[in-house]
């Protein structure tokens, strides 16, 4: 009840404080999960759909809606945004760090649209890394295992004089092919190097300082089952393809506390990145400024506000089948938000905050919300809120044009079913309801439950256009054109109950149930359907994660997740398992085991195009050591 989050309202307050549904993986949890990437870790948190397609993508959706981009999820690093402006989801390939740099990672399930704006519809996950001061000292891991090849991390943290702190680091990792449904091995392989410093520094009693950056290169492969060429359209072709990804980015922060206690904070980064995938080259450059006050008013109200301006520029080339119009394209954000907690009693708050943004797409758009949170006692709190969160349009839905499959014609000859944007694109629109209880029931059992409901306009649906006969390229053949609209609406509910039990001083339970309904409505005066498929999204997830302290420094743990059917992906059961060794306070070694119950099986169907493999049993070791 007492963690201190920032997610939520921007400001650091208590999880008891909270009118949001919040989960925080924290550091220890991340050191016990035998994880080595970020979605790994993500599995432990309810309400969140985790799904590997490949070796190198992942399904990552909160309440629903999940495929390869999630496009109604935001994911931030250290305040940094890291969805694309292509389809405004995210490719978590390029979601990497060490993961003994996290501090925490904090889950927002239900809109966050106030305080992070568009695309904070669903959710937001926020990876929170820790200060320089707090890894100082040397680090070295490294780990291999019948899927992670190799995984190693080497780091150094020391002072800037007496102000400044640093770490600075690199990583590198080799990930092997997963199995496959009609080959031993499919095309799946992912190996990339990771280089990146943080610096912190103490400017003076009220002023720190923060800068710091990285740099990803990713090689990897994955394969494309229906790649259409219109010289020989007969049948779809499968290609092996080869992905390449470069991209870096430099973040500065400074935050000043003001002598009324009331504390502001600017800050200012730029990322550019390179992908070549698919046949398709693209290179995008984002420039990013945020500013932000947090102030007392009088003894009753608390209030945030702040202003946001962002630039991006991408340029693409066309690759196998697909193509982005124009090929070059600049868009600008500007955003303002205003939130103020009330305290209308000692034990009752009301908050009510709105987020205020100007797109290239559509224009404005405002995304309003209200909380309202009653702490009983000091161990329970209640609270309820109401928000709207939007989906802004992205590159995806005006210019995309991709060939889908080929067909032959009666009459002879074939015809192509193709993808189309649309030019007058439609924000998604959400309105949520959602009510909480959280408890910390005596000093070893605490207790999490939320209910939602939430109701969704103008998503995002196919809608047939008129057939043309098309001269090139190739030979002549008819052209079936399939539009983005936006006239289907959909209704989620359901609820997402957890709790920690301290069995004893050494053993801890942390069980979890999350039960979803999506249900999509199509209008009935158009001809379109929706490109949302209920049953991606499973009905049902029961987890319970054990942490166990032996003697001797020996640590055992262990997860056991069941996750209901998923279209035509069939229920599975999932055991994960870690056995660690501490010797001293420097050197650590573990061993991990993951689908330890079956030898392979599959968690998500082909999404965007991108074949699914085979999620295969595998073993992991790894050795730290600190210095």
């Amino acid at each position: 009840m007492n963690i201190q989050v920032t997610s939520v309202s921007k400001k650091e307050q208590t999880l008891s404080k909270s009118g949001a549904a919040i989960y925080v993986i924290t550091s220890e949890d991340i050191r016990r999960s035998g994880a080595t990437n970020i979605p790994d870790l993500l599995r432990m948190v309810p309400g969140v759909d985790v799904a590997r397609i490949d070796a190198n993508s992942w399904a990552i959706g909160i309440r629903g809606f999940s495929d390869l981009y999630s496009d109604k999820v935001l994911v931030l690093v250290d305040g940094r945004s890291v969805y694309k402006t292509t389809n405004s989801g995210v490719n978590w390939d390029e979601v990497d760090m060490p993961l003994e740099d996290v501090d925490r990672i904090e889950v927002i399930r239900g809109p966050g649209g106030t305080v992070w704006g568009a695309n904070a519809m669903n959710g937001v996950i926020n990876v929170i890394t820790k200060k320089a001061r707090d890894t100082q000292g040397g680090l070295v891991t490294t780990g291999t295992g019948s899927e992670a090849y190799g995984d190693g991390t080497a780091q150094y943290g020391g002072t800037i004089g007496s102000k400044g702190t640093y770490r600075a680091y690199a990583r590198y990792f080799d990930i092997g092919s997963s199995g496959s449904l009609v080959a031993t091995k499919a095309h799946d392989a992912w190996h990339g190097f990771h280089e990146g410093f943080r610096s912190d520094w103490d400017l003076s009693p009220r002023d720190t300082l923060t800068v710091q950056g990285d740099a990803l290169h990713n090689t990897e492969g994955q394969t494309l089952p229906g790649i259409v060429y219109v010289d020989a359209p007969f049948p779809p072709q499968i290609v092996q393809d080869r992905i390449d990804y470069t991209g870096g980015n430099v973040l500065t922060r400074w935050n000043r506390t003001l002598a009324n206690g009331s504390d502001m904070s600017l800050q200012v980064y730029d990322a550019y990145y390179s992908r070549f995938a698919s046949g398709l080259s693209q290179t995008s450059n984002t420039f990013d400024l945020d500013f932000q006050h947090h102030l007392a008013i009088g003894s009753r109200h608390d209030l945030v506000w702040g202003l946001g301006s962002r630039v991006s520029s991408d340029q693409f080339s066309p690759g196998y089948q697909v193509d982005f119009l124009p090929h070059h394209r600049t868009d600008s954000l500007f955003s303002a938000f205003v939130q103020d907690e009330m305290k209308i009693t000692s034990s009752l708050s009301f908050v009510l905050g709105a987020k205020f943004e100007h797109n290239a797409y559509t224009g404005y758009e405002d995304e309003p919300s209200a909380q309202l949170v009653w702490e009983p006692t000091k161990r329970q709190t209640l609270w309820a809120s109401a928000a709207k969160a939007i989906r802004q349009p992205s590159r995806r839905d005006l210019g995309i044009v991709a060939d889908l499959t080929s067909f032959p014609l009666d009459s002879g000859g074939f015809g192509i079913l193709q993808l189309v944007g649309n030019p007058n694109p439609k924000t998604e629109q959400l309105r949520d309801l959602e009510f909480g209880y959280r408890a910390q029931i005596n000093k070893r059992l605490s207790f999490d439950a939320v209910g939602f409901s939430s109701f969704y306009r103008h998503v995002l649906s196919l809608e047939p256009q008129v057939p043309y006969f098309a001269l090139s390229p190739g030979p002549p053949h008819l052209v079936t054109p399939l539009m983005f609209g936006y006239d289907a609406h959909a209704h989620n509910y359901g609820a997402e109950i957890s709790s920690t039990w301290n069995v004893t001083d050494r053993w801890r339970l942390s069980p979890s149930l999350t039960l979803l309904r999506l249900n999509v409505f199509e209008d009935p005066s158009r001809q379109g359907h929706s490109n949302e498929t209920p049953g991606n999204n499973p009905d049902r997830k029961v987890q319970v994660g054990s942490q166990l302290n032996l003697p001797r420094h020996f640590e055992w743990d262990a997860s056991v997740s069941y996750i209901g059917r998923l279209n035509t992906i069939p229920s599975y059961t999932r055991v994960d398992t870690r056995f660690g060794w501490r010797l001293g306070e420097f050197i650590e070694f573990s061993v991990v085991g993951q689908n330890l119950l079956s030898p392979q099986h599959p968690e998500f169907p082909d999404s965007w195009g991108i074949g699914h493999t085979q999620v295969e049993r595998s073993v992991f070791g790894r050795g730290t050591w600190r210095f």
